[in-house]
């Protein structure tokens, strides 16, 4: 159970302006500031706001940072729910430029989960134009957040047919403008696609390689555009017997080399979502694990 309720308010250095009574120039500041009894005013008055150079209030890096101080406060306060405001409404276009945040806590040994239950935003009214924005926000955050996941993942769970199950998933779920294809070892080999198979070989035995092509077509209408996207699917890469020795190597981050295949597949998971028309999209992940042997352990692994 949270503690309590949040309200936090998105300001820009042009929305703090004070009039000759300093009171807030902005309409919104100063309604929100009467219902908190001057609060807003006082605190806004302690701190020295100004905008830093080259920081732009409507981009979506804003919007991110916003929200990862939602995030961060909310955790530190653990309240159960959020209110976010913006103080202008010039901003209600962006709504679809979102940054999904969560907290990934599946494979931590005391693990807590987030008192967060709901975040509202408020001020920007109803109607089907902003519950279209919202909706297209929704779909691209479950979208970021399955790569997360992926990515977030050790090795040792996130094996090549574990990303090739996941790859499934997303189009049987979406199956009304999805189709999936994905080979096994044996099909890549009568492909002749030597080189894939020379780089998952030493591992194939424990962790076999899946070559992955999922297809989108919208669910009515022509197509009149065509998009292949193609992610790097190495679920770790130990570069062979060199074992990326050495300064520099970074061979504890190399479950991440799988990151592009992620990408790939929340973009998958987001277009399923979103059903966008006119639109013919492959998305194409050789995904294989590059090891000297498969049962080997990993740096990253978790038992």
């Amino acid at each position: 159970m949270g503690l309590g309720f949040l309200t936090l308010v998105g300001v820009t250095e042009k929305d703090s302006t004070r009039d000759a009574t300093s009171k807030f120039e902005n309409p919104i500041l100063n309604k929100l500031d009467a219902h908190v009894s001057g609060l807003l005013d006082l605190v806004s008055s302690e701190e020295d706001f100004a905008g830093k150079p080259g920081k732009s209030a409507s981009s979506p890096a804003a919007f991110q940072d916003l929200g990862e101080a939602v995030a961060t406060i909310a955790k530190a306060s653990q309240s159960s729910s959020v209110a976010v405001a913006l103080s202008s409404h010039d901003n209600e276009s962006k709504l679809s430029s979102v940054s999904a945040l969560e907290l990934d806590c599946r494979y931590k040994s005391e693990s807590k989960k987030p008192s967060l239950s709901s975040v509202d935003i408020v001020g920007f009214g109803t109607g089907p134009e902003l519950e279209n924005k919202l909706k297209y926000a929704e779909d691209v955050s479950y979208g970021v957040i399955f790569g997360r996941e992926l990515i977030n993942s050790p090795a040792n769970v996130l094996t090549p047919a574990v990303i090739s199950d996941e790859a499934s998933k997303v189009a049987s779920t979406f199956s009304d403008v999805f189709s999936a294809n994905i080979l096994n070892e044996e099909q890549c080999r009568e492909l002749k696609m030597g080189s894939y198979l020379a780089v998952a070989s030493a591992s194939a035995k424990a962790n076999p390689p899946f070559f992955i092509h999922l297809v989108y077509r919208p669910p009515s209408g022509s197509v009149r555009t065509k998009h292949v996207l193609i992610g790097k699917g190495l679920t770790f890469d130990s570069d062979g017997y060199n074992i990326k020795a050495g300064p520099g190597s970074s061979i504890n981050l190399m479950k991440f080399d799988m990151g592009g295949s992620a990408a790939i597949l929340c973009a998958a998971k987001a277009i399923g979502e979103i059903k966008h028309p006119g639109v013919e999209a492959h998305f194409i992940v050789a995904v294989c694990e590059n090891m000297i042997s498969g049962t080997g352990m990993r740096h990253g692994d978790v038992k």
